[in-house]
Formats: structure tokens, C-alpha cells, sequence
């Protein structure tokens, strides 16, 4: 102890201490009236599950947690709030591996992760935490989907859908990853059901053309773009046969190919398959459905050289030849993509070549390089004769052959051309079409938002009225997934039953619940008016905070929740309540910490837990580490030597100011320099977030500071820039360093100092001296120092007496602070 400063650091007491001033404080509390600009920095809020936080989920909090007090700091009223994904399969598995019920374990869960984000020392605004699984939010989740049911954005709809035989649930395209189940890695299997969708592909324009006026990652923006997977091209109507009525659809984004159509094919669970398979063929085409729907859809999408398939009997008509075409139904072709039927042409399409090789089908070439002879090309290839003169699809442009009319043209003109010739016989038109499904948005589990539908057999199905949510999710002793394709509230009779909105008639309640993603899509507008029992949130409310300015998250949501997020505010906006129409202005992914080389997982057991660690070096050297580890968009290796190192150079910082901070000395312009040059450092890192590279030039800064207080001490200025500056990465040793140096109030009440520029210039340059052109010299010069003195300079340079003895200098030319070209002759 010297003049009442502790000159030991001592983070444990440290941190004790500032944490329990915040709470009684309120110190993060948001201030609606400071009269401050806004700035909303905001989490990717966690699902609570069981294991609790590691170090790697510590690093994304940090993050954040460091641009919202480095916000603040720059005099910003910041809203940094905080929540729980409680609802959805995570938490009910999490629960069914613990025996007790989801309510019971989420809620013991929510309070391990509150206990540890606590100690990150985030400044979360607790007043604003939300849940949900708590039926005062979820009442607003299910009073949006009666939104979109009336705009008739929500329908129900019977279709084959992606089934989790482990999860016995239903599954969105997003939730299915590599033909598994995202959640539990079970290959998923097809299952025809009646399911809630959401029509997310009314949007599918907007949510990609809106992507150019975001500051995101590219690499997220081409994930969004690729995943909407919009395709311009024509749709063609193919009648079958024979039969009356029936018709094929296809789409295609290669019109100019339709002469060389030689079969069709279509998805085995097709609608049209059974209708229009012949008595003979029909045994073949039955046992090759019930096959196909046992395998998953990356297995039916594998690309090799053996395909399968069955012949249905049927012919399709040609809508401009009038030839009939073979119909046959593959497993490669699925019907959760395009119309779930292609036109085949097997001479430019992999696909289509091996299965008709396979098959031994007509390849008619129709496409021809620029220049080539359209007969050496076989286009009288039909059968062998077009077998034997293509080895392989031609997928490249050129000019068309075997194509009628349309012969000689190039094939781009020709597209435009057949589509054209399509719409004026009525078989086709041009048409743009997604990759991107609608949502499906019913699962059948307990654990979930009840879908606010009533049906009636007499009025109909209708949307629970507003002033009868929320829908609560019934209390129940089993709640496991039965498996059945019903969820387990449908066996709860007093929740099934109820009674008619309309025509108080006996009705019953939709028993499906919402997926997990339903919460989520909307929760970062609530936290601006977390307690409005009104409405979902007060628009001046919204209109103050929101959009979020920047959104911190892993990467592994690039496609599933911000692609839900951006879809329900649109529809919000669509419905008059806010004023903007995308939700995150900056969004930046944080890397992973590994270890091992692995993610850090409880199932590989190589998880490090930050309460040993907070323990040993104290909440603020785990959050510089997790800082210093590396660029904090790039994963990185866990290495707790690293964290000692870290925490060795804490206590170093603590040592310098409190060594300082009762006797400072006078200014000195070296101490100045240093100063400015080490803000104007700062300020540059800070702002492209090299958070890893900050906490270096701090280490720099620290380093040059024990030399020169070596020389005459430390001035204030200095002492308390290094206060201020530290808060934001450590703020409990920041809080105690401002209060060191005689400040009563918070160091997050200071402001961010600022650099100077003057500080910045070097005194003395080192510049290359050329003589015409050629490097010859170095020298050092006064930075401000005039051309004609630096040509003097250069002239009596020793080093340059062989190079101008006997020579004239007809020319100078001189690049300030870099370089001098003497030209001579």
C-alpha cells in the first residue's frame, strides 16, 4: 500500500466489488430520457441448455459486450439486453435426457447461463430479460401468426414432408443438413402429412434483392442468396396420353433445349404417379415409391453413374412436335424442388445422359459449339445413333440443331424465342421460380408455442381471437413425442376440446406447436418494450431503438434465423407497425474457439469451462484472452498458457498506474506522443474490429510507458486515457484505475479521449535517395524539411559521391517522407 493506493492487483476482489456497485447502482439500466443518440448493440440470445457456457460461447459475449461499453463510451445511450430461446427441440431433448420436465430444466438452466453471463461483466439491461416459453411473450409469437393467417401468409397444407425419426417431428428444408436431422445428426426420411406452412416465398424477392443494402459478411450474404436460389426460365405444360386432364409441369431454365426432350420423369411421390401408371407397370412403380421413401434426400441426390427408375406405362405429349415421350418416375428427382417433374434431355444434362444410357433412351442433340458441323454432331441422333456420337453431356452455349424452326438460332436468342412460341399455343410461359421452399412450421411436440388455430365443423378453421391468448401450453405429466404424426397435446382432451369463436359451437384446438425458430424471428423488436401487455411492442418504442445497429452471432445461423428474422419483419413492416424493413444493420459472425482442432463439444469432451478459469485469473484477463486469441471472425485454438500471459500483463497494467496515480507527473511532449499515437492506433483497430490486434497495442502502449517512467513518471492525461481506454475489454480493472485516480462516478460516464494529429507526424523520415531511378542511398531527413534542403542533403550524401562526381542533376524529384530521384547526365 503506498498513499492509500493497493499497489497488488487483485482481480477477485476486484471484480467483486465493481459487480455488486452495478447492481445497486442500476448502472447498466437503459435510460429512455438521457437524451443521447442510440446505439443497439445485440446478442444472438442462447438456447439454455444443460451444459451451461464454455469458453468458446464466452468469446461472441465479449465481443459484443466490448463494442457496447466502447459505444457508450462515445457518448451513446446503448441498449445490450439479453434473453433465452427457451421453447423447441433443444431444450425438450435436453429435458428427456434428464427425466424431468422441459419447464423444470429450462428454468434450472436459465439460471446457470444468468449466473455465468453475470460474471462476463456484460452490461446486459436485466429489466429488459426475456423468455420465450413465457406465456406473456409467446401470446405476441401466436398473435403474429394470426397476422399472417389473415394476410394468408399462413396456410395448412397435405404434403410429403422431412420426418426426424428420432425427434418424431416434422422438419423445415433449413432444419435438414446433408439429408440429417440438424439437431440430432438422424437421417431424415419423407412422411406425408398435413402441416401449417408459412408462406416465406411471397418474400423471396425481397429478402433477396434486400441483401445489397446490408453491411454483412459476403460470404452470409451469398449463403442467403444461394439458399432463396432464384432461377429465371420458362414453365411447360406437357399433357399426358390418354389421360383427360392430366398434366405435367416442369420448369426449366433451358427452354432453348425443349427439342431435345426425349422422357420425362417424376418425383416417385408425385401426385400424377398413380394416376396415370399403367395396370401393367403399376406393381414395379409401387415397390420403387415405398423404396424411395425409406431413403433420405441426399442419398437420392448422390451423383454417380448408377440411377435408378421405373417406367410408368405413360406417354407425355410434346407440346411442339406432338411426339410421345416415355414417363418414368426416379428417386433423383424430388418433389420438394421445382414442380417435382423434369423434361429430360439427356445430350445437355449430366443426369439426364446417365440415365438414359442406363435405360437406353433417345439422346437428341440440339445444341451444337459455335462453328461445329450440327451433322458430325449427330443430330439425327436418336437411340444409338446419338448414343454413339456423344460421350457426354454438352451443358455449354452455341447454336441450335434438330430444333425445327428454330434451327441455326444462338442459343440465347432461342430461349426467349421458344418461350414466346409456348405462350402464344398456351403450353408455357416465362417464369421465375426459388429454390427456397415454404416454411414448414408445425412440429409435433410438447415443447413449443400451441398453434393459435380453432377449427369448427361448421364455420370452418379459424384464428384464436386476440383476446383469447395466449393459447397456454398446457401442463402435462407426459410429454414425450409419440411418433404417431400427432403431437402429445392431442391426447389431452380438455385442451383439445373448446368452443367456437364465431358460432359458439364445440370446436377443437390445433394441437401442433410452433418450431423453435418462431421466437426467435422476432425477439430482438420485443426487447425494445419488454413489457407491454398491450401489444407486442409500442411503435415509438421500436421507432427509438430499432433497426439493431450491430448484431453479434455465430455463423452457423446465417441461413436458418436470420433468414426467419428478415422474413417476419417484413411481414411486421407489410402490417404497418414498424418503419423499416430489415432488422440488423451490421451483423458480424465471431470464429470459434477449439481445441484439439475440434469444436468444443460436451459429446467430445474436450469443453473448457471459464469457472476454474475466473477462479484462478479473474473475470477480466479471460475476456482480454478471449479477445487475444486471434481475429475475431477466425476460429481459434484454446491455449490456457496464453491466458497466463494474459493475466501477467494485467497485473502489469495495474502496477504502472497505481504507481502513478497518486503523484502524477508533469506533461512531457514525449509522453504526449506516445499518447496520441497509441489513441490513433486504438481508434483504427477498434473501428474495423481487430479486437485481437487492440488488446496488442495496449501490451505496446504498456511497454513504452515503463520505459518512459523510467524518465520522469507519468502524467494524468495519460494515466487516465489508460483508465478510460482499458474499460471497455476490462472493465472492472477500469472502474478501479478511474476511482484510483480520485473519480467518483462510473469510468463509463467519461468519454472515449480523442488523438491529435499533430502528434502524429514523425519528427525525422528515413527516404531512399535514386539516382535516375536506381536506389543508391538512404538518409535521414526532417520530416517538414524543404525539397531544396533534402536535395542539398543528398548531394553531400558520402555514400553518393561515385554516382554524381562529373555529373549534372538536370532534374530532382522529390516524394515527401519517401523518396528523391536525382536525374543526371
Amino acid at each position: 500500500m503506498a498513499d492509500g493506493v493497493q499497489l497488488e492487483y487483485r482481480p477477485q476482489d476486484i471484480e467483486r466489488k465493481w459487480r455488486k456497485r452495478w447492481q445497486e447502482t442500476g448502472a447498466h439500466r437503459v435510460r429512455e430520457d438521457s437524451g443521447k443518440p442510440k446505439y443497439y448493440c445485440l446478442d444472438m440470445f442462447p438456447y439454455p441448455s444443460g451444459s451451461g457456457l464454455h469458453v468458446g460461447h464466452w468469446r461472441g459475449y465479449t465481443i459484443s459486450d466490448v463494442w457496447a461499453r466502447y459505444k457508450k463510451l462515445q457518448g451513446y445511450e446503448v441498449l445490450h439486453p439479453m434473453g433465452w430461446d427457451a421453447f423447441g427441440l433443444p431444450a425438450e431433448n435436453d429435458a428427456i435426457k434428464k427425466g424431468i420436465h422441459p419447464a423444470v430444466s429450462t428454468a434450472r438452466n436459465i439460471a446457470n447461463f444468468k449466473r455465468q453471463l453475470e460474471e462476463i461483466a456484460a452490461m446486459y439491461d436485466w429489466d429488459r430479460e426475456i423468455n420465450t416459453s413465457d406465456p406473456s411473450y409467446y401470446k405476441w409469437t401466436q398473435w403474429l401468426f394470426t397476422k399472417m393467417f389473415e394476410m394468408g401468409l399462413a396456410y395448412r397444407k397435405k404434403m410429403p414432408i422431412n420426418w426426424c425419426p428420432s425427434c418424431k417431428t416434422g422438419l423445415a428444408n433449413e432444419e435438414v443438413i446433408d439429408g440429417e436431422c440438424e439437431r440430432c445428426g438422424t437421417p431424415v426420411t419423407k412422411r406425408e402429412m398435413e402441416q401449417w406452412m408459412l408462406k416465406i416465398t411471397a418474400y423471396a424477392d425481397r429478402l433477396l434483392r434486400d441483401l445489397d443494402k446490408l453491411d454483412w459478411p459476403d460470404k452470409v450474404k451469398r449463403m442467403q442468396a444461394a439458399w432463396i436460389g432464384r432461377s429465371e426460365g420458362a414453365k411447360i405444360r406437357f399433357a399426358v396420353a390418354g389421360v383427360a386432364g392430366a398434366e405435367i409441369e416442369v420448369f426449366t431454365t433451358r427452354p432453348d433445349t425443349l427439342y431435345g426432350a426425349t422422357y420425362m420423369v417424376l418425383a416417385p411421390e408425385h401426385p400424377l404417379v398413380a394416376r396415370i401408371t399403367t395396370d401393367a407397370q403399376r406393381p414395379a412403380v409401387e415397390a420403387y415409391v415405398a423404396e424411395t421413401l425409406r431413403k433420405s434426400a441426399v442419398a437420392r441426390q448422390i451423383v454417380d453413374k448408377t440411377k435408378t427408375g421405373v417406367f410408368t406405362g405413360a406417354y407425355a405429349v410434346h407440346p411442339l412436335t406432338g411426339a410421345r415421350i416415355p414417363i418414368w418416375i426416379a428417386d433423383y428427382v424430388l418433389m420438394d424442388y421445382g414442380t417435382g417433374a423434369i423434361m429430360a434431355v439427356p445430350a445437355h444434362d449430366e443426369r439426364d445422359f446417365d440415365f438414359a444410357k442406363a435405360f437406353d433412351l433417345p439422346i437428341v442433340q440440339v445444341i451444337v459449339p459455335a462453328g461445329e458441323d450440327g451433322a458430325q454432331a449427330g443430330e439425327t441422333g436418336v437411340g444409338g445413333g446419338a448414343a454413339a456420337a456423344l460421350t457426354a453431356a454438352y451443358t455449354g452455349p452455341g447454336r441450335l440443331v434438330n430444333s425445327g424452326p428454330f434451327d441455326g438460332m444462338d442459343n440465347e436468342a432461342a430461349k426467349k424465342a421458344i418461350i414466346e412460341e409456348l405462350a402464344r399455343r398456351g403450353c408455357g410461359e416465362a417464369a421465375v421460380t426459388y429454390r427456397m421452399r415454404d416454411w414448414v412450421f408445425a412440429r409435433q411436440r410438447y415443447w413449443g408455442e400451441p398453434i393459435p388455430i380453432i377449427y369448427c365443423d361448421r364455420c370452418g378453421t379459424l384464428p384464436v381471437p386476440e383476446d383469447q391468448l395466449p393459447v397456454r401450453l398446457p401442463d402435462v405429466e407426459r410429454y414425450e413425442p409419440t411418433g404417431t404424426g400427432a403431437s402429445p397435446l392431442a391426447a389431452i382432451e380438455s385442451f383439445v376440446r373448446t368452443t367456437c369463436p364465431r358460432c359458439g359451437g364445440p370446436a377443437r384446438r390445433e394441437t401442433d406447436t410452433m418450431p423453435q425458430w418462431a421466437g426467435s424471428s422476432w425477439y430482438f423488436l420485443r426487447y425494445a418494450d419488454p413489457h407491454n401487455d398491450k401489444e407486442p411492442f409500442g411503435r415509438e418504442a421500436v421507432r427509438k431503438w430499432l433497426p439493431v445497429d450491430m448484431y453479434i452471432g455465430g455463423v452457423e445461423h446465417a441461413v436458418l434465423h436470420l433468414l426467419y428474422a428478415r422474413f417476419f419483419t417484413k411481414v411486421i413492416y407489410d402490417l404497418g407497425l414498424i418503419d423499416f424493413d430489415e432488422p440488423f444493420q451490421h451483423l458480424f459472425n465471431q470464429g470459434m474457439i477449439t481445441l484439439n482442432g475440434a469444436k468444443m463439444s460436451k459429446s467430445k469432451g474436450n469443453v473448457v469451462s471459464p469457472d476454474d478459469l475466473i477462479a484462478r485469473f479473474g473475470v477480466d484477463a479471460l475476456r482480454m484472452y478471449e479477445l487475444f486469441v486471434g481475429p475475431p471472425e477466425e476460429d481459434a485454438e484454446w491455449n490456457t498458457n496464453g491466458l497466463e500471459g494474459v493475466s501477467r500483463f494485467l497485473h502489469r497494467f495495474y502496477r504502472l498506474v497505481a504507481a502513478h496515480a497518486k503523484s502524477p507527473a508533469p506533461a512531457r511532449p514525449a509522453l504526449q506522443k506516445l499518447r496520441h499515437r497509441f489513441l490513433h492506433t486504438l481508434h483504427e483497430r477498434m473501428e474495423s474490429f481487430r479486437l485481437n490486434t487492440a488488446v496488442s497495442a495496449f501490451m505496446e502502449y504498456i511497454n513504452a510507458l515503463y520505459d518512459e517512467a523510467e524518465q520522469g513518471g507519468l502524467d494524468r492525461d495519460t494515466l487516465e486515457t489508460l483508465a478510460v481506454t482499458v474499460a471497455p475489454f476490462a472493465p472492472h480493472l477500469g472502474e478501479e484505475l478511474w476511482e484510483m485516480l480520485g473519480h467518483e462516478t462510473s469510468v463509463f460516464e467519461a468519454r472515449w479521449p480523442a488523438y491529435d494529429e499533430r502528434w502524429l507526424a514523425d519528427e525525422e523520415v528515413e527516404i531512399a535517395i535514386q539516382v535516375n531511378g536506381r536506389l543508391r542511398a538512404r538518409m535521414v531527413v526532417p520530416a517538414d524539411a524543404p525539397e531544396a534542403d533534402v536535395v542539398a542533403r543528398a548531394k553531400a550524401h558520402p555514400d553518393m559521391g561515385v554516382w554524381l562526381d562529373g555529373k549534372d542533376v538536370v532534374k530532382a524529384i522529390y516524394v515527401p517522407g519517401r523518396l528523391l530521384n536525382l536525374v543526371v547526365r
